[in-house]
C-alpha cells in the first residue's frame, strides 16, 4: 500500500476549506439566532399590542371589560390615573363594630334642598348625573363650613341586584345615590378637589320596596329619553329633599376621609353614608339597567369595588341617641324606685 503524501500547497489548501468551513457554520449559527431573536422581538411587541387593546387608555367597570371593549377595569385604574393607586380611596366596607362613636356628628342642617329645581339629566357613559343649578346647602355635622350642591349621581347593580358602592358588614345595597358638594368659597368642583377637605359627599343607600316610590316618577321618566351615552334631556321639577329619607331619618350616619369613587380618584372628599335606604320599587330600580354604556351594552354594575381601609378610622354619629337613652334609662330607675318607696 503505497501512502500519499501531501504537498505544502495542498495542506494549506486543506487549512483554508478547514476556516471556510468553520467561518460558514458560524454565519449560520448566527443568522439563525439573529432570526431566533427577531422572532422574539416581533412576539413581544404583538403581544404588548395586544395587551393594550385589551385594556386600553380609558376606564370602566367590571361589567364593560372584555377585549371587545378596550378600556382598564378597576383592578387597573391606576393606569388611568395614579391616584386610583392611593391609599385613601373609596368606597368602603363599613363594620359596624369597628367604627367608633363620635358625638361631634351631629345632625344636619339642610339649606334650600326643599326647593323644585328644573335642570338637566344626562347619560355620561358611566351613571346618571344630574346638575344642581340653584343654592342649596349641607352645614353641620362636624363639617368644617357650609358646602353647596353642585350635582347627583346613582350607581346600581344590575335588574335591582346588588350595585352600592359602599357595604355596610359586607351587605350590598341594590343601588347608592351621591349627591356631591363643595365648600361654598370655592367657585369650581375642580378648585375644590385641590383642597383636601375640599368636597362633601352624602352617600345614601336603596332598599326594595313592594311599592313604588312616586317621588321618583321625574328621575324614572325622565330615564326612557336618555338611553344612549351622550344624551339628555330635560327633568321636570324635583327638590333634593323628596329624593332622600325625612330629615328626622338622617341622624345616624358614618363619616370617613376618602376619595371619588371614578377616575381621577381625587382624595379631597369627606364622606357621609347614612344608614337609612330609600324606597323604590324592584321595577324602579331595573329601569336604570335599561340604560347603555358607549358601546351600546346594558349598563350595569356601575359600581367600584370596596378599597383596604388602610388605617382609616370610620366614625359614627348617635352620640345623642345614646344620651337620651341614658337619659330615659335614668328616669326609668328614678320611677321605679320612688314607686317602691313606702307612703
Amino acid at each position: 500500500m503505497i501512502d500519499k503524501y501531501k504537498t505544502p500547497l495542498e495542506e494549506e489548501c486543506d487549512h483554508i476549506e478547514k476556516i471556510t468551513y468553520c467561518v460558514a457554520l458560524r454565519r449560520s449559527s448566527l443568522a439563525e439566532t439573529l432570526s431566533k431573536m427577531q422572532q422574539h422581538l416581533i412576539l413581544s411587541i404583538f403581544l404588548a399590542s395586544f395587551l393594550k387593546i385589551c385594556t386600553g387608555a380609558d376606564w370602566c367597570y367590571q361589567s364593560q371589560h372584555t377585549c371587545a371593549t378596550p378600556c382598564n377595569g378597576p383592578e387597573k385604574w391606576d393606569h388611568a390615573n395614579i391616584a386610583c393607586g392611593g391609599r385613601v380611596q373609596s368606597p368602603i366596607n363599613i363594620v359596624h363594630r369597628k367604627t367608633l362613636p363620635d358625638e361631634r356628628l351631629t345632625p344636619f342642617q339642610f339649606k334650600q334642598y326643599q326647593d323644585s329645581f328644573e335642570g338637566l339629566i344626562k347619560n355620561n357613559g358611566h351613571s346618571v348625573q344630574v346638575s344642581v343649578p340653584h343654592e342649596a346647602y349641607v352645614f353641620g355635622g362636624d363639617l368644617e363650613t357650609p358646602y353647596k350642591a353642585v350635582q347627583f349621581h346613582l350607581h346600581w347593580g344590575k335588574n335591582g341586584g346588588p350595585g352600592s358602592e359602599h357595604t355596610i358588614d359586607g351587605e350590598q345595597y341594590p343601588m347608592e345615590l351621591h349627591i356631591v358638594h363643595m365648600k361654598q368659597q370655592h367657585s369650581n368642583l375642580g378648585d375644590a378637589l385641590k383642597d383636601p377637605s375640599g368636597v362633601a359627599v352624602l352617600g345614601f343607600f336603596y332598599e326594595e320596596s313592594l311599592s313604588a316610590n312616586r317621588k321618583y316618577d321625574p328621575i324614572v321618566k325622565a330615564l326612557q329619553s336618555i338611553s344612549t351615552t351622550g344624551t339628555q334631556t330635560s327633568l321636570s321639577a324635583v327638590s333634593l329633599e323628596q329624593l332622600i329619607p325625612p330629615q328626622q331619618n338622617l341622624t345616624n350616619y358614618y363619616r370617613y376621609k376618602g376619595s371619588l369613587t371614578t377616575p381621577n380618584c381625587t382624595e379631597s372628599v369627606v364622606w357621609t353614608v347614612f344608614e337609612k335606604p330609600i324606597p323604590l320599587s324592584r321595577d324602579q330600580l331595573r329601569v336604570f339597567s335599561d340604560l347603555q354604556f358607549k358601546d351600546g351594552k346594558n349598563m350595569v354594575g356601575t359600581f367600584r369595588p370596596v378599597q383596604p381601609l388602610n388605617g382609616r378610622v370610620v366614625y359614627r354619629s348617635g352620640g345623642a341617641v345614646v344620651l337620651a337613652s341614658a337619659a330615659l334609662l335614668v328616669a326609668s330607675v328614678a320611677t321605679v324606685m320612688g314607686l317602691s318607696q313606702p307612703n
